[in-house]
C-alpha cells in the first residue's frame, strides 16, 4: 500500500468499526445470538490475507506475500482484523488496492 492510501484505509477501518459497535448497541440488552452464520473469523493476518486472496484471485501468491508483509502495519489487534474479515469481497479488495475504475457493461 502506497502512502497516500493509508489514510483512506484507515478512514473506512474507522466507519466498518463504528458500523459494527453502532449495530452492537442497537440489539436489545437481553438479546442473546445463539446461531450466527457467516465466515469464520479468525482475527489473524493470514486469515484476513486470505479473505483477500479469495476476493481477488488474480496473482494470488503476489498479492498474499504483499498482504501478509503489510498486515501487521495496518491492522493493530484481532478485532480490525476480524471486521476486515466480514467485508463484503468488493469493500475488502477496494480497502487494500484503493477505488477501483468503474464496471463496464460487460463485467455487470
Amino acid at each position: 500500500m502506497t502512502g497516500r492510501t493509508a489514510p483512506l484505509l484507515a478512514t473506512l477501518l474507522a466507519l466498518a468499526l463504528a458500523l459494527a459497535l453502532a449495530l452492537g448497541a442497537a440489539l436489545p440488552a437481553g438479546c442473546v445470538v445463539r446461531h450466527f452464520s457467516g465466515p469464520d473469523l479468525t482475527g489473524t493476518c493470514d486469515g484476513a490475507c486470505a479473505h483477500y486472496v479469495q476476493c481477488k484471485p488474480s496473482h494470488a501468491g503476489a498479492d498474499r506475500d504483499r498482504c501478509l508483509a503489510e498486515c501487521p502495519g495496518v491492522f493493530s489487534d484481532r478485532d480490525s482484523l476480524m471486521t476486515y474479515e466480514s467485508l463484503a469481497c468488493e469493500d475488502a479488495v477496494e480497502y487494500v488496492d484503493g477505488n477501483t475504475p468503474p464496471r463496464t457493461a460487460s463485467h455487470r
